[in-house]
């Protein structure tokens, strides 16, 4: 069976293509999936002690230290250590390279670490809010030891991560990682360190290519060898764990073999090509790599390899096409990629059904575009076979390196009038009127004001403007920090009943009439705007170091059943404290109520929503904490 599908992947990669090259970009394969390891027992474990449980989901006090509570059922891995049960957790499978996903939820204060191999260690730890994070903080790729050497050098090697892209404790936080395992000769000898080739920690890249040279302090190995299993360190502190998909690769790699390659020349058209593929040869030869540099000329060239493909296992591989001009792609004399006229940006795959062993394999490409670069990528992957080149890397050649354009903020707060691409869940958009603040604290929000809401915020350093600034740019920016995704939606509406879906966009009754903003005196706006015949000032300010912004919205007159949403999502749960988790644990909400009103919190179409009722002279005040 073959699947064909194409893709334009400018976006992907702004600054040229080495994460493509790279193969870790932990993207979701549907043909050659993760999978996922079952919470239903601890029975996927080797044996351990009680302080590691499965339940049916956990919940952790954001003020109490190491406070996590755990309900009944399944799905969620749990530990809970005491003064005498502080046992570690061994996967019960073992692995080379991997790729590993998971979510996790930190107690107030509390510290654990997965180790690759039982290694390896990627510390986890209740580092929210913290500016200059270490390699011991949420993230970090923990510091070897030598208890040889002298006091104050016995630890080296640490890694912190890029940045702190941690959220509060009581949070469900999500982390990816793709591990490259060590290599050895066929002596035994290392020749290959360990490598972290991609973690990403709340959709924030916080390590790419990170090698260890050796297993990191309180392994539970001291020697290095392949394989070795994942494991979770218990005597620390309470964590909780859960939708943990992996994918293990094998040590042998896809070859191409008995290459051979025939140039001929140009011109040509593309309904001469579309009718025959044939050519008359006018160099041809045996080749040990698939490159492009094979073509003795930049242009009006065409050019076939034909060869031997090797792969180890029987199972699905994926192949990708990167390719500047008319090109197709067979194997097995089967058309897995048809012809077609791309670039480079321009990604097509294909997946096929191959038997373990030796199949055919022919690339073909013609080039007649003088302003594209001569380029031939051919990537494969396997069930086992992490993403790969089977091209050499100079025949498909980086784009000359842009220097990022950043904006920080530096002495007062930045407002930035920008596009911004906003996408929550199934929703995309690209928000025409939005206007970006960053504050001094480094908590940031973007607001739109074409309808007043309150649309994202985000933590650490500001925008990266490269793509609205750089070349003749597309207007946008981007968040540079671990985003929440809020909503795009009107704050206010009036809602006739109960049931009444909140409308996703302004309807002429709303008369909404944005007024602009002020600065106070730190610099920081508030927004002015009309709507339903009431008047808005919309002020958010951070608060506590940055770990929350505190939205103040007074409103003047008032409207019949005029309600204004604070939140919504898949569901929302009042806690002790009296704020109110969001959307499956994504944030909290903590609501200063106007004296005599209270919130209301519905349910329509499957979803969950925190309102607020706007009465005369109404003050809403709540916090977002994430």
């Amino acid at each position: 069976m073959m699947k064909f599908s194409f893709v334009n992947i400018r976006q992907t990669c702004l600054f040229g293509y080495a994460l493509l090259l790279s193969g870790a970009l932990l993207a979701q394969n549907k043909d050659v999936p993760m999978k996922q390891l079952l919470l239903e027992d601890l029975s996927n474990f080797k044996p351990t002690g009680s302080n590691w449980q499965i339940a049916g989901d956990a919940n952790a006090d954001l003020n109490q230290e190491n406070a996590l509570k755990t309900s009944k059922g399944k799905g969620v891995l749990v530990n809970l250590p005491d003064k005498k049960n502080t046992s570690n957790l061994t996967f019960g499978f073992d692995h080379a390279d991997m790729d590993l996903t998971l979510d996790f939820m930190m107690a107030k204060g509390s510290n654990s670490g997965i180790y690759l191999q039982g290694r390896y260690e990627l510390q986890l730890l209740d580092s929210w809010g913290k500016k200059n994070p270490s390699y011991g903080d949420c993230g970090g790729i923990y510091q070897r030891w030598d208890d040889s050497k002298p006091e104050g050098q016995k630890g080296y090697q640490g890694i912190p991560p890029r940045t702190n892209a941690s959220l509060a404790p009581g949070l469900w936080q999500h982390l990816e990682v793709a591990f490259q395992a060590p290599r050895y000769d066929a002596s035994g000898n290392k020749i290959t360190n360990a490598k972290f080739l991609r973690v990403v920690l709340n959709g924030v890249v916080i390590h790419e290519n990170v090698e260890v040279t050796g297993p990191t302090r309180g392994a539970e190995f001291p020697d290095e060898k392949n394989p070795g299993p994942i494991l979770i360190q218990g005597d620390h502190g309470p964590v909780a764990f859960r939708n943990i998909y992996y994918k293990t690769y094998g040590m042998s790699i896809p070859t191409l073999s008995d290459l051979q390659y025939s140039y001929g020349k140009g011109p040509f058209s593309s309904d001469t090509l579309k009718a025959d593929t044939k050519f008359k040869v006018v160099q041809s030869g045996k080749t040990q790599d698939l490159t492009i540099e094979n073509v003795p000329a930049a242009n009006d060239y065409i050019i076939r390899h034909t060869g031997k493909l090797n792969v180890k296992s029987a199972g699905k591989y994926t192949f990708y096409t990167q390719i500047n001009g008319f090109n197709l792609l067979k194997i097995d004399g089967k058309t897995l990629a048809p012809l077609a006229m791309t670039g480079t940006w321009d990604e097509r795959s294909a997946t096929t059904d191959l038997s373990a062993g030796d199949h055919t394999f022919e690339v073909l490409v013609a080039k007649r575009d003088s302003w594209m670069k001569p380029a031939l990528g051919v990537f494969i992957e396997g069930a086992d076979v992490r993403r790969m080149p089977l091209n050499t890397l100079s025949s498909l050649p980086l784009d000359a390196p842009v220097n990022p354009i950043l904006i920080n903020v530096e002495g007062e707060p930045k407002i930035v009038r920008c596009f911004i691409d906003f996408e929550k869940g199934t929703k995309s958009k690209r928000i025409t009127h939005a206007v970006s603040v960053g504050s001094l604290e480094g908590a940031n929000f973007t607001v739109d004001l074409n309808n007043g809401a309150l649309v994202q915020c985000w933590r650490g350093d500001f925008l990266n403007a490269t793509p609205m600034w750089h070349d003749r740019g597309d207007g946008h920016s981007d968040p540079m920090g671990s985003t929440l995704k809020i909503n795009d939606v009107p704050n206010f509406s009036v809602l006739p009943t109960n049931t009444t879906a909140w409308p996703d966009s302004l309807t002429p009754e709303a008369n909404y009439r944005g007024r602009g903003y002020e600065l106070d005196a730190t610099g920081l706006p508030t927004f002015k705007y009309s709507i339903y015949g009431t008047e808005v000032e919309d002020m958010t300010r951070p608060e506590d170091g940055g770990k929350r912004l505190t939205r103040t919205l007074k409103v003047s007159g008032s409207a019949t059943n005029l309600y204004c949403r604070i939140a919504e999502g898949k569901d929302i749960v009042a806690q002790p404290d009296g704020s109110y988790l969001i959307d499956d644990k994504s944030y909290f909400i903590k609501l200063t109520n106007p004296a005599g009103v209270k919130p209301v919190v519905r349910t329509v179409n499957n979803r969950q929503e925190l309102l607020m009722p706007v009465t005369t002279g109404n003050q809403i005040s709540y916090s977002i904490i994430w």
